[in-house]
């Protein structure tokens, strides 16, 4: 008998020690962080398109800006980078990827909304950056940010302010399941820049990618989610959320993203119930539409983002916007 129990013993610290170990592989995020936003990304995708990416970061790190910050709903202090372009403009929320950072993920779409004379608030993910928190949830607990930042908007900018919530990969992911909670109406669109169809879908994914049998490792990364990062990894994905979206969704993604399948993406589309818009870009990589294809991903922006009939009065007699509702593609 005391054998058995030895057994039973060794058996649950096991898999706990395993659980353990995949929350800090998956999960965890170090207080003390360090991010470097001009660190060269790794991969043969990547090499070509580097230095572009450096200059984008810098152009929106050396723009003039405004730290500000919120709390979630959990109490954590959350920061971003405001970027005033226009007195009344509608705010875009830009939300960057997963162990990622704003000024990398966040630059093209900044640029884009400058020109367009949006206002920008890039923000830091919890247990990103400057902000609090040591929990990555995949968008379980993110997507309650997205309203404690719309919220911050409306108090600082007035109840009239019109706001857009953008991502790009987990970010992406973040607003898309956001579209299920009860986003306050002036939440007038939703732009996701290669999402993931859902948490499980994308470390399964990775665990295959790295070799692993994805079905004997993803209970333990449940387990590890639930027990010491708090979360329940399967509460919500970005094709259930969708089905109940109310605003217009933007779908981007690259057909050679290695990453996050652009299938993802096409899932996501046949599910959600608002007026939606997939628009794949050739050749692009993960989270590289902007880089690979910039003149048609601001045409797809400037466009599906005039259709938002909310947003109209404010685009129109912008210079820039003129132009590309005239392009043909």
């Amino acid at each position: 008998m005391l054998w058995f129990a030895f057994g039973i013993a060794v058996v649950v610290l096991l898999v706990f020690g395993i659980s353990l170990y995949t929350y800090f592989e998956c999960f965890h995020s170090p207080a003390n962080r360090r991010e470097d936003p001009y660190s060269k990304l790794i991969g043969q995708q990547y090499d070509e398109v580097n230095e572009r990416i450096i200059n984008c970061t810098k152009r929106m790190d050396e723009a003039e800006c405004e730290w500000v910050s919120t709390v979630s709903h959990d109490g954590l202090k959350l920061y971003g980078r405001y970027y005033h372009t226009r007195d009344g403009a509608p705010v875009v929320i830009l939300f960057h990827g997963y162990r990622s950072m704003t000024l990398r993920d966040s630059a093209g779409g900044y640029y884009l909304c400058q020109k367009m004379g949006f206002n920008v608030l890039a923000v830091d993910q919890r247990a990103h950056g400057r902000s609090q928190g040591t929990v990555i949830s995949f968008g379980i607990k993110e997507r309650w940010d997205c309203l404690s930042w719309t919220d911050y908007v409306l108090k600082r900018f007035g109840n009239n302010t019109l706001v857009v919530l953008s991502g790009l990969s987990m970010g992406a992911s973040t607003v898309l399941m956001a579209t299920a909670l009860d986003l306050p109406e002036n939440v007038c669109a939703i732009m996701a820049d290669c999402p993931y169809s859902a948490p499980a879908d994308i470390i399964r994914k990775v665990c295959r990618d790295r070799h692993m049998p994805d079905h004997l490792a993803y209970p333990f990364i449940l387990l590890g989610a639930k027990v010491f990062g708090k979360f329940d990894l399967t509460e919500t994905t970005s094709v259930e959320a969708v089905r109940q979206a109310k605003v217009p969704v933007l779908l981007i993604h690259g057909e050679d993203d290695r990453f996050v399948p652009c299938q993802m993406s096409r899932n996501i589309y046949s599910a959600c119930a608002s007026p939606a818009t997939l628009q794949i870009i050739p050749d692009a990589g993960h989270g590289l539409c902007y880089i690979k294809s910039p003149r048609r991903y601001e045409e797809v922006i400037t466009k599906f983002l005039w259709s938002v009939s909310k947003l109209r009065l404010h685009m129109v007699g912008n210079e820039f916007i003129r132009k590309e509702l005239q392009t043909d593609g």
